[in-house]
Formats: structure tokens, sequence, C-alpha cells
């Protein structure tokens, strides 16, 4: 009788070549999965150590493009943000992810899949989410949530002494103490010394990003044109190098934004398990191009309209952060953004300098700026007169209240006593 197929998320590390050892054990033939991402990675050294284990096969499968295209160029036309911070280089990398991981597991006739996600992150929902909307019929194997494994290994030591009696290899180098994920869209980092969100992380973790003390002197001044909310061409000012491909002008932005020491940010957030995280993120190139296209969208739109769709954004960044890039409710408010990118089309003019990533000049032929209705210079087809009876409107219901509670002293509500002034 033929032993059932798990197509495992491997990545070459100690947690996941310790699961394939596992499920080995477990009497599964187990097939290894690999997806660039854009990840620093030594694939071949990974297929190696997987099929030394006892891998029955590793695939490694080239993603970058389909990232970038279909995830990361997306997330910056929809102006994605969790919690007016996180551009989502992780959230937006595991419904990929698990793309890749759905073809091979239909293509070898896998009827599991196995991860090495903890119980208490995003990742695990993110990828069985993703796995099961595109699906529905794969089973999850995932053994940090399963109680006889968690018996077995408590932490690294335990898994450290499991690799030793098994003759996995294990790396040599000493283990930074955090955690970190990669791909071409950013680097996180978490764990370890940074659970503690009183304690600085120190500079040696940066690894995209150098101090923006250290910055050049000299600022980076580049071109972004963008169609329909999407990045399409980006030039180097001074130099006059343009890049088109999606992956380039990413490539190029990160090295420019990284060499300034824009996109870091060190934030705790919310998870959507219910408990808040501390993490540290490097995002330069998306940094610029979201500064960029948020420009060039107020630019364009409607005032009404714009306030929206950032609600719709908003609505749509918790979908990807929570796991519901495949949802019915994500694929509808996705179309409704993408109404209002039409005309969000131009050029924008960025200046990255010393941590900042600043808009210098911006132009399109569906502004809705009306440079002479704005002048001061010129009365243009405004009539001034009109804005008396605008503030005579206004203040109809500031006049009422005023007749019925008195005036709405704001200023009372922010006095403070030596008391107050004190740290709890």
């Amino acid at each position: 009788m033929s032993k059932e197929k798990v197509l495992l998320a491997y990545s070459g590390g100690l947690d996941t070549s310790c699961i394939l050892k596992w499920l080995l054990e477990q009497d599964y033939e187990v097939i290894c999965f690999m997806a660039d991402v854009g990840q620093t990675e030594d694939f071949a050294a990974a297929r190696e150590k997987a099929l030394k284990i006892g891998a029955a096969d590793v695939v490694v499968k080239d993603m970058k493009d389909f990232f970038v295209e279909k995830f990361v160029w997306p997330a910056v036309q929809m102006g994605l943000i969790y919690e007016d911070r996180y551009l989502l280089g992780t959230s937006l990398a595991r419904p990929c992810i698990s793309k890749g991981l759905m073809d091979v597991a239909v293509q070898r006739g896998c009827s599991y899949i196995s991860h090495g996600a903890t119980g208490k992150g995003n990742d695990q929902i993110r990828f069985e989410l993703s796995c099961y909307a595109l699906n529905p019929t794969i089973r999850v194997i995932a053994p940090w949530r399963m109680e006889t494994f968690c018996q077995r290994f408590q932490g690294r030591s335990d898994l450290l002494e499991y690799a030793k009696r098994s003759n996995i290899p294990v790396s040599a180098t000493t283990k930074a103490p955090w955690s970190m994920d990669a791909n071409i869209m950013h680097i996180s980092y978490e764990s370890g010394i940074l659970e503690d969100p009183s304690v600085a992380a120190p500079e040696e973790l940066y690894q995209l990003t150098q101090s923006p003390t250290r910055a050049p002197d000299t600022p980076t001044v580049a071109e972004i044109v963008f169609k329909a909310g999407l990045p399409v061409r980006v030039t180097e000012l001074v130099s006059g190098r343009t890049m088109e491909r999606p992956v380039d002008i990413l490539a190029f932005l990160n090295k420019a934004g990284g060499e300034h020491g824009v996109g870091r940010i060190d934030i705790v957030e919310n998870r959507y398990i219910g408990l808040k995280s501390r993490g540290v993120y490097e995002t330069p190139g998306v940094t610029v191009l979201h500064c960029a296209h948020r420009d060039l969208e107020i630019y364009c739109l409607d005032r009404e309209v714009l306030r929206v769709k950032k609600y719709l954004a908003d609505r749509m960044a918790d979908y990807v952060y929570n796991g519901y890039w495949y949802a019915p409710e994500a694929e509808y408010v996705r179309k409704c953004i993408l109404e209002s990118q039409k005309h969000v089309s131009g050029k924008v003019v960025v200046e990255m300098f010393k941590g900042h990533v600043m808009v210098t000049s911006r132009e399109s032929m569906h502004s809705l700026y009306n440079q002479e209705l704005a002048s001061m210079e010129v009365h243009g087809n405004f009539s001034p007169y009109s804005s008396t009876g605008f503030i005579e409107i206004n203040a109809v219901r500031l006049r009422e209240h005023h007749r019925v509670f008195g005036t709405a002293n704001m200023t009372k509500h922010f006095s403070r006593t030596e008391s107050d002034m004190k740290l709890i």
C-alpha cells in the first residue's frame, strides 16, 4: 500500500528540517516545496539538505515576478497599509506562496500540506485560509498545533537535540537573537530580544537599509510614472537610468531607498488571533511607491471618492493581513478600489534623503487641480461672494448649539494639572 503524500512548505531551517524528519517517522512520503519570492537563500544547499534527510523530492519555484506583479503591485495600486504603518510585505507573500504550494500539491498528488508556522502567529492563518480557498479538499498537518509534537518539542533546544540524534545538518553559525522573514518587497524581524517593546532594535539587525545618519549627503531623485494606479516606469533623474519591469523598478527603489534609510518602522501591531506583537520592518522601495501613489491619487481623485476609497483600502488591508486575499469580500472590495484608479495616471518626482521620501512635483492629464481656480492672483470662475452664503449655512448648526448649550469650549478638556503630567 502506497504512503500518503505530504507537501511540506520547507525553508531549510531548523524547524522545517525537523518537521520533515518527524513526518517521515509518521510514515508519510514527503515532498518539499520552496518558493523563491526574492529572499536571500541557498536553494541548492537547502535542496541537498532535504534530500539527505529523506525527502522524496524538492520543488523550488521561482515566483519573484508573480509575487511583484500579482500581489505587490496591486497592493500599491490599492494603497494598502495596515494600521497606518505596515505595508504588508509578509502578508502579501503568504497567498502568493500558497498558490505555488497548491499548484504543486495537485501536480504531485499530495493529500496533505504541512508547514512550520507557530500556533500564536498570523502565518498559520494566512497559509491555511489561502490553501482552503484554493483547494477546499486539502488537509493540513500543523505540527506546532499538535499535542504529540508539542509535548515532544518544547522549543529550539529540543529541536537541536533531535537534529543531532537524527543526523540533521545544523548551521554552525550563532543564531541571531531574533527571527527574520525576507522577500523582494521587505524584511521583517520579530521575537527574541524584540519581544520587549522597551528595547530598541540594534543597528546590526537591519539588512535592507542603512541608518539615516550614515546616508549620503546628496539626495536621490527619481521620476515615477503611474498608469491606472500601477507603477509602469521609474527614471533616476541624475543618471537617466530607466526601469520598466516591475521587479527592476522594485530592485532599484529598494537600493536607492535603502541607501537613504527609507522605509524603516518599529511597531507594535494587532495580530488577527487577538494578541499584540512587536515587529521591525524594512520596506524601502514600496514606501517610496506608496508615497508617490498617494500624492498622485489626491491630485487626481474627487474628494469624496478619495475618502470612500481610503475606507475600502483600510478594509482591504485588514483582509490581507488576516489571510483573506482569496475571500469573496476581498475580491469585491478590490474591484471597487480598481474603479477609483482608472484616472490615477501621471508622473511624480520624489526625493529620497536621510530617512525621508518627499514628493517634489507631480503631473497628470487627469488631475482635478485647476490652477486658475486655485490661484490667489485671479478670481477666475470662482465667485468669492458665494463664500459668504457657504459660511452662513455651515454656521447655522453652530449657532443653534450655542443657543441651547453655549460655546463648545474645547480648551477646558485639554487643561492639565501637575499630576496629569507625571508618567504612569
